[in-house]
């Protein structure tokens, strides 16, 4: 059975996917028919319910919900790497209020979380993430939410860190924030999606297995990222919760959701949204 399958070009994602889609292991008789997009296009191609298994943020999740389940594996959740908001110069809470924002997308997790932690900001421009940064230096935007591989060269562009969403959202909660995650269409049949599920697992840990962490497939898909920058990369994003959520992994997706909610920036879910083992 082939399957299409969209994930995003950074290290995290073809880490864990390299292996499945390019048959080092054993896919349990299915085949991927993969892409590679930014997560904010992926999300909006999850809207419209047209890839089988796709790479999505976790806030944009509660919108395709309808047609979507959360796969167990592949996720990226994590103490400590969450989005930043950063500035050319020290900001005020109320200044930052009423400041021009640069954001990664609407529909993004980083989005989500700077909406409930300043509700009355309302002045935002997307821009694909990796821009966001010259945005805020040429003075298009006066803060930026930056994500990815941009958390680790924004201060040698000369910027600064107004707020860690990250630790704004483990001080509101306890829990790992969840960043972005893999789900499976509600059309495909359970034992196929079950099937997916273990196959991304096995690819994670192939990856896990290999002598050098950072393959050709990595590299040539990281947007020109020096090697250690790579290597900070997956060793941020790709952690216990990737190769599966547990009931803390699931708590924290909740609980995005029921706070999002509370905000009014999330929609109503649907009552069942995992795959059920």
């Amino acid at each position: 059975m082939k399957l299409t399958l969209g994930f995003s070009p950074c290290p995290n994602d073809t880490y864990i996917f390299e292996a499945m889609v390019h048959g080092l292991i054993d896919t349990e008789g299915l085949e991927f028919d993969y892409f590679m997009a930014d997560v904010e296009e992926l999300n909006q191609q999850a809207f419209r319910g047209l890839t089988d298994i796709t790479k999505m943020s976790c806030h944009a999740y509660s919108f395709a919900a309808g047609n979507y389940l959360i796969l167990d594996s592949g996720s990226a959740l994590g103490y400590k790497n969450g989005p930043l908001l950063t500035a050319r110069r020290k900001m005020t809470d109320e200044e930052i209020s009423v400041s021009r924002i640069a954001i990664p997308g609407k529909y993004t997790t980083a989005n989500l979380l700077f909406s409930l932690a300043w509700p009355d900001a309302v002045n935002k421009t997307e821009y694909l993430f990796s821009g966001i940064v010259d945005a805020v230096l040429d003075g298009r935007a006066d803060a930026g939410l930056i994500i990815h591989e941009t958390r680790f060269t924004y201060q040698e562009k000369g910027l600064i860190k107004l707020a860690d969403m990250g630790q704004f959202w483990e001080e509101l909660t306890g829990l790992p924030i969840p960043l972005g995650l893999i789900a499976v269409h509600r059309r495909i049949p359970f034992e196929i999606a079950q099937k997916v599920n273990r196959v991304i697992r096995r690819s994670l840990e192939y990856a896990g297995r290999r002598s050098d962490a950072i393959s050709g497939f990595i590299e040539e898909n990281a947007r020109e990222m020096e090697k250690s920058v790579i290597e900070s990369h997956i060793r941020l994003y790709v952690n216990e919760f990737t190769a599966g959520l547990g009931q803390t992994g699931r708590k924290a997706i909740c609980t995005l959701y029921g706070k999002g909610r509370e905000k009014g920036v999330v929609p109503e879910m649907p009552e069942k949204i995992f795959l059920e083992a």
